[in-house]
């Protein structure tokens, strides 16, 4: 299993820079259920160890449903759930059988040693 850490987003995103670590930590995020901007922070910070901060959060929020791989749901109250899309899964799928590779490689590299 493939434990999530901020680091090993940041080595995915140089080997593969198609989406910033905020927003692949944010579609991991929704892959279970939708969720507001508040439970995406505390869920990504769960999950990974890395908190964002209100800009980095709601600005990749923007840029990931202006490129159509989430969604926004009908708000309850103060609060706007989001959702993944169906393009969003498949990018998210790809992008996490990319980190499996390459962590596969450099797991198979330190072994060598």
């Amino acid at each position: 299993m493939l434990t999530i850490t901020w680091r090993v987003v940041y080595l995915c995103r140089v080997a593969n820079p198609k989406l910033s670590s905020e927003a692949l930590l944010i579609l991991v995020s929704l892959a279970d259920e939708p969720k507001h901007g508040y439970a995406m922070q505390h869920d990504i910070e769960r999950i990974s160890g890395r908190r964002l901060g209100p800009g980095s959060l709601y600005g990749a929020i923007a840029r990931l449903e202006a490129a159509g791989l989430i969604e926004a749901l009908s708000e309850t109250g103060a609060r706007r759930p989001y959702r993944l899309t169906a393009a969003g899964s498949r990018t998210l799928s790809s992008e996490l059988a990319s980190m499996r590779k390459l962590a596969a490689a450099g797991m198979r590299r330190l072994a060598e040693r």
